[in-house]
């Protein structure tokens, strides 16, 4: 792992840690992702969706607004993501019929399902404007974020 992931793991951790509620904790942690990994990253769009039942709820976010703000579980890659409890990595968007147009400018994307135990409770989505701008470099990194993050459930 890359040193600024190594830093941007030790920030969300510290941010769990504190005594912030969760939604302010999930809020500065799209912030963090957004401004350490800015578009020419490839993190174009930063969310985080939340497990409501059978539908994923449009949690905090940066980028352009979503009009996917509820999502149920058998559509798209965020449901295929939180049914499959597993991280998706799609290198072209155009490519790929679960995909729910979002922006048209979006290319590829990343979902990582935030799991405690055997529950789904979200995920992290990141779109990006570039072809295959995710690696598996980029899971495994998201992968300890969301883990970090599935304490505070």
């Amino acid at each position: 792992m890359k040193e600024k992931e190594k830093k941007v793991i030790e920030q969300i951790k510290k941010l769990a840690n504190s005594k912030k509620k969760r939604e302010e904790v999930l809020w500065e942690t799209v912030r963090v992702l957004k401004e350490n990994f800015p578009p020419q990253a490839g993190y174009n769009w930063v969310g985080i969706y939340l497990l409501e039942g059978e539908e994923l709820v449009l949690g905090p976010f940066l980028g352009k607004p979503s009009p996917h703000t509820k999502i149920q579980l058998n559509r798209g890659l965020c449901g295929a993501a939180a049914s499959q409890r597993e991280s998706i990595i799609v290198p072209d968007v155009k490519a790929d019929p679960r995909y729910l147009a979002c922006s048209l400018e979006t290319r590829s994307e990343i979902v990582v399902p935030i799991i405690k135990g055997e529950k789904v409770f979200g995920e992290i989505d990141i779109d990006s404007d570039r072809l295959d701008a995710f690696s598996e470099e980029d899971q495994l990194f998201l992968e300890q974020v969301c883990s970090i993050l599935s304490e505070l459930f």
